[in-house]
């Protein structure tokens, strides 16, 4: 029985290594689109880089609006400018809106599906980081079939990126 319990973890442990080496391998190593105009930039909050490539990308003129979902509670544009690296300049102020009720992936989908509609918005460009964005697309395609979602994966650690209510004003 020892011996049969062993090769059942072997077995397990093998196919858990294999998981991984094949979600590793589809992951994005650069940003496949950096063309395409989008009606918005959405960046999922929780890890460096991420917004500060979505600034780049709305100077850049790369979507109209630059919404940041899951954004904690309380947090204002001046508290990101106060409390981080992050300094939103003052041309792009207007452009920037923070949503505050996702909580995790399936959330950050819903609340930007909701922003979007009441936007009218039919296109967005999904900042997060390489590893995130499978999981993302995957929400996000569920909840928005009808919106092109464009990848724009950060690469954390690299110097380059490769080139209860909805808890959202309307702003768009």
């Amino acid at each position: 029985m020892g011996l049969g319990l062993l090769k059942g973890a072997v077995v397990a442990f093998l196919a858990w290594g294999v998981g991984l080496a094949l979600f590793a391998a589809a992951l994005p190593t650069r940003i496949l689109d950096n063309q395409t105009v989008t009606d918005a930039i959405v960046v999922l909050t929780g890890g460096s880089g991420r917004v500060p490539a979505g600034l780049d990308l709305l100077s850049a003129g790369m979507g109209r609006t630059l919404f940041l979902s899951g954004v904690g509670a309380d947090v204002t544009l001046n508290d990101l400018d106060a409390t981080s690296a992050i300094t939103v300049p003052g041309p792009l102020r207007e452009r920037v809106v923070l949503g505050h009720a996702a909580v995790d992936t399936i959330g950050n989908a819903h609340e930007t599906a909701r922003w979007m509609a009441a936007c009218g918005y039919r296109s967005l460009r999904l900042v997060t980081a390489a590893y995130h964005m499978p999981r993302s697309l995957v929400e996000f395609r569920a909840v928005m079939p009808e919106v092109l979602v464009i990848p724009n994966p950060v690469f954390p650690g690299r110097s380059s990126n490769g080139s209860g209510g909805s808890g959202v004003g309307r702003r768009c």
